[in-house]
């Protein structure tokens, strides 16, 4: 947990995520990914020098049966351990997507709806910032997407103002590898909600993942090259604020 810890302060300085009295509201979908940035954010707000405050929010996408519902106690039960309010948002963004509209390609859409509904209750709650779980894979994969599948180069940003609503998006867990919060959510033993979507494991973004994953075993540092192409431009928004040391490939990629 500690290396976690010291690469997502290190995220968040270098791009200067948080502001003194932040009221930050963390994305806890009750995968690893926003879990593990939960646990961090609660355990760097007890001693950063930048006060700020935190709160979790779950949308709960709604099912067709008793098959399909997730059980988001283990997560509340976490949340009163940490001493971080907890809000579940009920939703039928599943039953639009599969049941309703019948997509056949239903990532875009439910990334929408998703961002449509908690942005409706950032905004009810007077919250202008929320901590979202992408990680270092997250980008080097979603690089990847834009290039082959859309012809650009592109990524979602560290840090996003979205002027329409006047919130702001960070991302602090971008130093920090997948395989490094697989594996230290195991140790933790994180009460991680099992995905119910009909669509995963079968998208765009796992035969990406599946390719970066050929490609680095056939050209070792591939992913962390890529990570730092992104950080030395042409992205926007992409080179770090601090003039701080860069993390290591071998750091990122554990």
């Amino acid at each position: 947990m500690n290396k976690i810890l010291s690469l997502t302060r290190r995220c968040v300085e270098d791009y200067r995520m948080i502001s003194p009295g932040d009221r930050i509201a963390v994305g806890v979908s009750g995968g690893k990914d926003s879990l593990m940035l939960l646990m961090a954010l609660a355990k760097l707000r007890s001693f950063y020098p930048v006060p700020f405050t935190l709160e979790a929010i779950t949308l709960d996408l709604g099912s067709a049966d008793s098959a399909q519902k997730s059980d988001f106690g283990p997560v509340a039960r976490l949340c009163q351990e940490l001493d971080v309010p907890y809000t579940v948002i009920p939703t039928q963004i599943r039953w639009v997507i599969f049941s309703g509209r019948q997509e056949k390609n239903p990532c875009s859409l439910c990334s929408k709806m998703r961002r449509g509904a908690i942005h409706a209750a950032l905004q009810e709650r007077g919250i202008s910032k929320i901590a979202l779980g992408h990680h270092y894979d997250d980008a080097v994969e979603t690089f990847f997407m834009s290039l082959i599948f859309e012809g650009r180069l592109s990524c979602f940003q560290p840090v996003t103002y979205l002027d329409r609503t006047g919130i702001t998006q960070i991302r602090p867990l971008l130093y920090c590898g997948e395989n490094l919060i697989r594996h230290t959510a195991r140790r933790l033993e994180l009460p991680v909600v099992r995905s119910t979507c009909p669509a995963d494991g079968n998208t765009k973004r796992q035969e990406i993942k599946e390719l970066i994953y050929e490609l680095q075993g056939r050209y070792p540092g591939l992913k962390a090259r890529t990570f730092g192409a992104m950080q030395r431009l042409p992205l926007p928004a992409w080179e770090p604020a601090e003039n701080r040391r860069r993390p290591l490939p071998e750091e990122l990629e554990e």
